[in-house]
């Protein structure tokens, strides 16, 4: 089974809640664990705060079998490629909230901005 859900919407913070509202929804549906939703939000709106870019931001939700696929973008000015590429170090730095609860993220460049493409193993509830 395979679903996809494209959003794009203003990179204002009010708007944040309707990215949310759909992954909420999708989970739900999916019945996803309230455990990995957590995360999924966390990573989320990690890089929802990122304020370098466009006046629009795109969220791309893809599931396949027991993965999900989050792609978020686009960010311009490589502040969050620096955040992403950089040694973690102490502090709650993007790169350590993002190697905490997701599998798997990779930085993909197109269509002039940088694009962060999240990976998470999902467990259905029982």
């Amino acid at each position: 089974m395979t679903d996809q859900i494209t959003l794009t919407m203003p990179r204002e913070r009010p708007f944040f809640g309707v990215a949310r509202l759909v992954l909420g929804g999708l989970a739900t549906r999916l019945e996803i664990t309230v455990e990995h939703l957590e995360d999924l939000e966390l990573a989320l709106d990690g890089l929802l705060e990122r304020r370098e870019g466009a006046d629009e931001i795109t969220v791309s939700l893809d599931v396949a079998d027991s993965e999900l696929h989050t792609t978020v973008g686009p960010f311009t000015g490589g502040g969050v490629r620096a955040e992403l590429e950089g040694e973690p170090g102490d502090s709650m730095s993007l790169r350590r909230l993002l190697d905490a609860v997701v599998d798997e993220y990779d930085i993909d460049e197109r269509d002039g901005g940088t694009w962060i493409e999240l990976r998470k193993r999902v467990e259905r509830r029982s």
